[in-house]
């Protein structure tokens, strides 16, 4: 069985099995819309789907992804800007109560910043950028560890990086001084399915019990 059939496969069971199981919640999802609670932004990782690790129905997550789970700054000056479109539109339409950005162990994101940029064109380089500064302050801060430990550090780093520029957007922030927006920064090793949730006043990423 090749990849593709692999997928119709698995789409031919759904829809005969799960599918039936829940058409109902389906069809209020299509006759009312939908009005998730959680947006997520989420890497584009293959072994890191958010709606299987956290068992999610569906309209439960509106989901955000990209290499290494990066929110770019608000930028107003206009151009593409997928990421802010989508915050925009869970936030502003959706009216979502919670933005989770969920960072992973093991991102191929994260990692190239630890080898050398590519030669020729590249789109990767310059998106990960943003994860610049996350780098630099680990690679000072831990200089003796080793490439796994800092790559984790920076990981998690990168995700705090990211609350950050969420604050920088006009129609986040003024819901967060509200109170009726909040923001969370998860952070999961899938190797053994450990999920990390960041404490503010520990500064700290605490494994969720």
């Amino acid at each position: 069985m090749d990849a593709i059939e692999k997928l119709t496969g698995g789409y031919r069971r759904f829809r005969d099995g799960r599918f039936q199981e829940t058409r109902a919640l389906y069809e209020d999802l299509v006759d009312h819309g939908q009005s998730p609670k959680v947006a997520m932004v989420s890497c584009s990782d293959s072994r890191v789907d958010p709606v299987t690790l956290l068992q999610a129905d569906p309209g439960d997550l509106f989901v955000v992804r990209n290499v290494a789970n990066l929110v770019p700054p608000c930028d107003e000056a206009g151009g593409y800007h997928g990421a802010g479109a989508a915050l925009e539109y869970a936030v502003q339409h959706l009216q979502v109560e919670h933005i989770v950005v969920l960072g992973h162990a093991h991102c191929g994101g994260i990692r190239s910043l630890f080898g050398e940029e590519p030669d020729g064109p590249s789109f990767i380089p310059p998106w990960m950028k943003q994860a610049r500064g996350a780098f630099q302050k680990v690679q000072e801060s831990m200089p003796e560890a080793d490439e796994d430990s800092r790559a984790q550090a920076c990981e998690q780093a990168a995700i705090l990086g990211s609350l950050e520029n969420l604050m920088t957007f006009p129609f986040i922030r003024e819901r967060v001084e509200a109170g009726s927006l909040h923001l969370h920064g998860w952070y999961i090793d899938i190797r053994g399915a450990v999920l990390h949730a960041y404490d503010a006043a520990t500064q700290r990423f605490a494994p969720v019990e």
